[in-house]
């Protein structure tokens, strides 16, 4: 069967980017290939420095979906990533050309491929609660709590991710479930949220570097390079807008949170750097967690010297471009 759509995820600077643009300039004469963004920070407008988006260039070079579709007052969820991203696929497919999807938000993925329970809404009076402990014994304590609840999703937090082991201890405290149960049952609530594609139909290149610094030399070259490059400007921009606060997803995306933080004086200007290339390394480890979990992935070497051939191969493979 010829795949629905190709998936490229990996960790932060892993090199997906380049990677799907030498892959549609690979497939330019097999009518070509779009890139839908399966990136849950690159939705947001006005965050470009900081989100590593790809350049005007880039942008330019290859048509992409689900880019700057959101100012960052407004939240986007998983669902409405499932959403859009099938209707991108079904109008990519309708000109002819090869979707793309590429990013390393891993719940997106889940829920396009797999579909999302109903799980519950958010609750105030519980979540008010949930607060309260935490600004008495703090988010790590509350992390430890959750450890307790629900190990499987606190492996997958760091012990300050407040929004998601809020959010977590939320669910569990609400319907007595931890939050992961809803994920491991998804399959079975595909209806809920539309047909799933399934991996079948959509191939997932994942790639995972074997030399750990590797990655962190290219994240910490990364946040140097944005810095260099005007983010604690853009930082500063956003925050004069007047309506955005701390608490708000766009501004909890790895390397804002820390830059609002620096800004606001909770944390010292001198920290920012260590802070945000932290920050970014565990949620590098994290998606990795996530993506080696998956026995559907094709792992390629992200640091390895035949990567692109590899995947021009796959490519062509899947897309039934060789024998």
């Amino acid at each position: 069967m010829t795949a629905t759509a190709l998936a490229i995820a990996g960790p932060t600077a892993s090199g997906k980017t380049a990677l799907a643009l030498a892959i549609a300039a690979h497939l330019k004469n097999q009518g070509g290939a779009e890139i839908i963004s399966v990136d849950s920070a690159l939705v947001y407008r006005g965050m470009d420095i900081g989100t590593a988006k790809p350049s005007p260039q880039e942008l330019a070079a290859v048509v992409h979906h689900l880019i700057d579709i959101r100012d960052p007052l407004n939240a986007y969820s998983a669902a409405e990533f499932a959403h859009d991203a099938k209707t991108c696929i079904a109008d990519i497919q309708a000109r002819g050309k090869v979707p793309l999807l590429v990013g390393g938000t891993m719940l997106y993925f889940k829920a396009l491929l797999e579909g999302l329970n109903d799980m519950p809404g958010a609750d105030p009076q519980v979540r008010s609660q949930i607060q309260a402990e935490a600004q008495e014994k703090g988010w790590p304590a509350l992390h430890t709590q959750l450890q307790m609840l629900d190990p499987e999703t606190a492996l997958r937090l760091a012990p300050a991710d407040s929004q998601r082991i809020s959010r977590a201890i939320e669910v569990f405290r609400i319907s007595g479930k931890p939050l992961s149960s809803f994920h491991q049952n998804s399959s079975r609530a595909s209806s809920h949220q539309g047909s799933a594609l399934g991996w079948s139909q959509v191939p997932l290149i994942s790639l995972e570097p074997s030399n750990r610094m590797w990655l962190h030399q290219r994240i910490e070259q990364r946040f140097d390079d944005m810095l260099a490059h005007g983010f604690l400007d853009e930082m500063k921009a956003l925050r004069q807008r007047g309506d955005l606060t701390a608490d708000l997803p766009a501004m909890r995306c790895v390397g804002y949170r820390q830059a609002w933080e620096a800004l606001e004086g909770s944390i010292p200007m001198s920290d920012l750097r260590d802070r945000g290339v932290f920050a970014t390394r565990q949620l590098a480890k994290r998606q990795l967690t996530w993506l080696r979990s998956l026995p559907q992935r094709h792992p390629l070497q992200a640091d390895g010297p035949a990567v692109l051939e590899q995947a021009l191969d796959w490519v062509d493979r899947h897309l039934h471009l060789v024998p």
